[in-house]
């Protein structure tokens, strides 16, 4: 092989490198632009940040199969300023029903939309119900408590805003602060190109020389 066939053959197997490594790239970004919060039909549901700030917010409390489902207003969690679970998951014309447990002062229902509200009250075993015929996502607050995080969600049925699998799964790799593909393929790029250029350099200095002078003899 002379020279200009082996610089050839060099150039292509970078050439092609690359192109593998275009291909690692192009599914990543386009996974980053499928994004989450968008339409339902299952899922982690998306509650656009609402539960940040509800301390005793961990889980979505699984509670369909039921018509009724109870939740207690005052309960224990952030000094009886809370909902008591904060986010439940209810079917499609069940009825929550909240109960007043008497603690944390006096507290009301208001959902953020305004599609229901209960009075303001501070009596134990005062209750407000709402039946759901519309699957979404119902996000609602103690008025004199919201800014203390006294929050609540109901998800109801399937249809409602959720974040995709593709979503979660790009988070983990960001929170390095460094896009995780991206960054792994330009370092295997780089590595690629540089084997090829030492391979090049010793190979034309240290053996095709040597042959070339024989052949020229």
């Amino acid at each position: 092989m002379n020279r200009r066939d082996f610089l050839r053959t060099a150039g292509g197997a970078a050439g092609g490198t690359a192109a593998a490594s275009a291909g690692v790239v192009g599914p990543a970004a386009a996974a980053e632009g499928g994004g989450g919060g968008e339409g339902g039909g299952g899922g982690q549901p998306d509650f656009g940040g609402w539960l940040d700030d509800a301390p005793n917010f961990d889980s979505v409390q699984d509670m369909t199969g039921q018509g009724e489902v109870t939740v207690a207003v005052g309960g224990a969690a952030n000094n009886n300023l809370s909902f008591e679970p904060a986010a439940v998951h209810v079917d499609n014309g069940a009825t929550v029903i909240w109960e007043w447990t008497g603690d944390g002062g006096a507290h009301n229902v208001v959902h953020e939309g305004g599609n229901f509200e209960s009075d303001l009250t501070g009596e134990a075993g005062f209750t407000f119900e709402q039946t759901f015929d519309e699957d979404g996502i119902y996000n609602y607050y103690c008025e004199p408590h919201r800014g203390s995080g006294m929050l609540g969600s109901v998800v109801v049925g399937t249809d409602y805003p959720s974040i995709s699998a593709g979503a979660i799964q790009e988070q983990e790799p960001h929170e390095m602060g460094v896009p995780f593909q991206p960054h792994f393929v330009g370092i295997a790029t780089l590595l690629a190109t540089m084997m090829t250029l030492v391979f090049t350099f010793f190979t034309l200095k240290y053996g095709e020389s040597a042959h070339t002078k024989g052949g020229n003899n």
